[in-house]
């Protein structure tokens, strides 16, 4: 499991001052990069070395609103490996604990010159399962 903690800027938000359905997507991105990276995976090396994690299916369920100025956290969890995915569990709380959404998110790991499938190296993934 990991954790991020991030603020809700102005930008963020929409006309009715709540953040805009699509950036709790963003900030699950964020937690999932900042996993990989406790990890001890950054993208950009993951890529060069030829190999990419896109997302290719979303189940997401908003709770309660997240406002401007709130401090958020995005807790991911691996939920499930595959041979050629991940499908994490991710929900985002506000300070007071209040769940503001929920989601599970199937990534697929790729090989980013070809786009298409690539199966997980067998080193990488059991350093996911220790994760589980």
């Amino acid at each position: 499991m990991a954790q991020l903690t991030l603020r809700v800027y102005y930008e963020d938000t929409d006309a009715g001052g709540i953040v805009y359905h699509a950036n709790h997507l963003k900030y699950m991105e964020r937690g999932r990069t900042e996993m990989l990276r406790d990890l001890g995976y950054e993208q950009d090396v993951l890529m060069a070395e030829g190999l990419a994690f896109v997302a290719s299916e979303v189940n997401i369920k908003y709770h309660h609103p997240a406002r401007f100025n709130e401090l958020l956290t995005v807790t991911t969890e691996i939920e499930k490996l595959r041979r050629v995915g991940i499908l994490f569990h991710q929900s985002i709380h506000n300070q007071a604990l209040k769940l503001i959404a929920s989601a599970d998110v199937m990534i697929a790991s790729i090989d980013p010159n070809l786009m298409k499938p690539k199966v997980i190296p067998a080193k990488m993934k059991e350093v996911f399962q220790r994760a589980l």
